[in-house]
């Protein structure tokens, strides 16, 4: 099974899951400038809200997504304040043609001061073990 991890963030608490969820299915973990320039049955997609949305950024990289290159998307990612972003991130992919997993990982992340230390060691374990649930179906 070919796998791409790819994310964004901007105070690097998404870049922290990304690797464990990269370093659990044996991928490297890219930021969204990063191309999935070939298929993949799953690309592990790292987000948060920004603004009360996802980021321009993630909405256009999804729209660069070729569905016949990704066979789903599986959602992941942290927030101080608001929760899941599998909504938007849905919404988008449904545009291009690409599924997405109703199974996604999220969890606090520290912003200003605000959940100090989240991403902690805990959450990082539990999102390894929640892409390993991922690949095994």
């Amino acid at each position: 099974m070919k796998i791409a991890v790819r994310y964004y963030t901007k105070t690097g608490n998404t870049k922290r899951l990304a690797e464990a969820v990269a370093d659990a299915v044996g991928a490297v973990a890219l930021p969204l400038t990063s191309p999935v320039d070939e298929p993949v049955d799953v690309l592990f997609l790292g987000n948060s809200y920004y603004a009360f949305s996802i980021d321009p950024e993630v909405r256009n990289f999804i729209r660069t997504l070729d569905r016949d290159m990704v066979g789903k998307i599986v959602n992941f990612g942290t927030a101080a304040m608001l929760n899941s972003t599998l909504k938007k991130v849905k919404a988008e992919a449904a545009k291009v043609g690409i599924p997405v997993d109703d199974r996604e990982f999220h969890c606090r992340g520290e912003f200003k001061g605000v959940h100090k230390g989240r991403p902690d060691k805990e959450d990082m374990e539990k999102a390894a073990e929640f892409a390993l649930k991922i690949m095994e179906g």
